[in-house]
């Protein structure tokens, strides 16, 4: 396999093998045009050179489709694809798996007691405590499994308590990932289940609004980061490191965010933490008002923000820690079968260990029992795009 120079890459460039990053994370797949992002990425890594067989034999017209695009399909198994997806539905994670009952678990909880603040009840912080401490057991002991279901659960109550835990999940490991001591671990955990806690004293027309808010509406949603500090030091008597994860959580590194313009540093670690795993939250998982995005578009989006709106340390732990391809995620791979991300490795991120649900014949697993492939050691397979769920079923509608 060939060195080529990153300066020697332009836009719109396709080869006639895959290209690929050190250590074999595939950069490009066969037929497939390189962007001027992806070139940019590798410069700003400090990427040097890529890898391949093949050389680059045309330009791509004007308007094709960016690397990995989610529309792109490698050559030679588009019928293989398009067979095996009118084939086949999920194979469901809601099964009787104790991690997913945890996750249930947690969710209807935190539903019940976010319910009992609307209803004016009163909450104990020990209640939530009791929450956040269970939380942080099943990432510590199900880590992989508990982040799966980000993606794939299907939890139909207590939409914003879903959020909660979901965020809440997603900070705890990018806290973990960043080495802080536990009791600031467990800090980040509690501030990210409440730290929308504040929605709850918003109408819900206006939080569930589909079309754009008015000045007054728009105000009133960029108040509830104040709600929620008072209610948490205030009400539940949570201390001053809690409450402020919450107040700062839409705080943006670049010094545009709300409520107090704060900047860089200036923002808490906790509050930094918790507005990456909130973005990356709010894309993947469906809202009233928005669709949801495929957790490899979702990290695509997170990794081009340039330090406008993330800290790049706290982006940085959260992509090591979750992957290119989230775990949950469902990929085409460029033999043509289809599988789910089941596990990551840090130090090769477009390389994770995978499921077969689909394979390249058509046969499908639906009782989720198809093969374990480690992508790290089966060097001739790589993902060639990432598929949107929906796309599984819709041979069944």
């Amino acid at each position: 396999m060939r060195k080529l120079p990153v300066t020697a890459l332009r836009p719109g460039q396709i080869f006639t093998e895959p290209v690929y990053i050190q250590d074999n994370n595939l950069f490009v797949p066969a037929g497939i045009p390189v962007k001027k992002k992806d070139i940019d990425r590798l410069i700003k890594w400090g990427i040097d050179t890529v890898l391949t067989d093949g050389v680059a034999v045309s330009d791509a017209p004007s308007g094709t489709k960016d690397t990995l695009d989610t529309k792109s399909t490698p050559k030679g198994t588009e019928a293989k694809q398009n067979t095996s997806i009118s084939l086949i539905s999920l194979p469901s994670v809601m099964d009787n798996a104790p991690s997913y009952r945890t996750y249930t678990d947690l969710i209807n909880k935190l539903g019940a007691l976010f319910q009992n603040i609307t209803d004016g009840l009163s909450v104990e912080s020990r209640s939530i405590d009791g929450i956040a401490g269970r939380l942080l057991q099943a990432v510590r002991e199900h880590r992989d499994q508990i982040v799966g279901y980000i993606l794939g659960g299907e939890v139909a109550n207590y939409p914003l308590a879903k959020s909660s835990v979901n965020t809440a999940i997603l900070s705890t490991l990018i806290a973990m990932e960043l080495r802080m001591p536990n009791h600031k671990i467990l800090q980040v955990t509690t501030g990210a289940l409440l730290h929308d806690i504040g929605m709850l004293k918003l109408p819900k027309d206006i939080v569930e609004k589909k079309g754009g808010l008015s000045e007054t509406e728009l105000s009133r949603i960029q108040a509830h980061p104040l709600y929620a500090y008072k209610m948490i030091c205030k009400e539940l008597l949570y201390p001053e490191e809690v409450g402020v994860i919450a107040l700062q959580h839409h705080e943006r590194w670049d010094g545009e965010g709300y409520p107090r313009r704060l900047a860089g540093e200036a923002i808490d670690l906790g509050a930094r933490i918790v507005s990456v795993a909130d973005a990356f939250e709010a894309m993947v998982c469906e809202k009233p008002y928005r669709n949801s995005m495929i957790g490899y578009q979702a990290m695509k989006n997170l990794l081009s923000d340039n330090a406008r709106r993330f800290d790049p340390e706290v982006l940085k732990a959260f992509i090591k820690t979750m992957g290119i391809y989230p775990i949950g995620s469902i990929v085409l791979l460029n033999t043509g079968a289809i599988a789910r991300v089941i596990e990551g490795h840090s130090d090769a991120p477009l390389r994770p260990k995978i499921r077969i649900l689909v394979d390249e014949f058509g046969n499908a697993f639906n009782n989720d029992d198809g093969e374990i492939i480690n992508l790290l050691q089966e060097k001739s397979m790589f993902i060639a795009r990432a598929i949107d769920p929906k796309e599984l079923t819709r041979g069944h509608e």
